[in-house]
């Protein structure tokens, strides 16, 4: 993102001072993250996402009560946080990138593992809480 700003900086969006907002953005990025680690700490369940048949509970409250991926979620968050501190379009696409990618090579078969090691139960909390971010809206 950084390459991309300064060799092709197209269009400059958000401009001094406002790119500042950037560092506020990369400063809440790790909440997520570090609060699913302590969650997965508590019921002594494999953070490790290369090793899901060793996971032994479904962590479905707190953070995960809103994102299914709070750990993706801070890294795309900390990536934001940077492309609007550099300030021009180029960076944006490292989000994006990342977002598209993380989903297709590592949360799509997340999903699969899980859904085999959990079944019903995860098909349940994937009907409530949404791969990214909110909570879905029940009728």
């Amino acid at each position: 993102m950084w390459a991309a700003n300064h060799l092709y900086p197209v269009l400059t969006i958000i401009p001094a001072p406002w790119n500042r907002f950037g560092w506020c953005v990369m400063a809440i990025a790790p909440i997520a993250p570090i609060a699913a680690f302590i969650q997965f700490q508590r019921a002594q369940t494999t953070v490790n996402p290369h090793n899901l048949e060793t996971a032994t509970a479904l962590v479905t409250s707190g953070v995960y009560g809103w994102t299914r991926n709070p750990m993706y979620l801070g890294l795309a968050t900390l990536l934001l946080g940077s492309a609007i501190r550099l300030g021009t379009m180029s960076p944006m696409a490292g989000p994006l990138l990342f977002t598209l990618l993380i989903q297709r090579v590592q949360i799509r078969p997340e999903e699969h593992a899980l859904r085999k090691q959990f079944g019903k139960d995860y098909d349940r909390y994937c009907q409530r809480v949404n791969r990214w971010l909110g909570a879905k809206l029940t009728p």
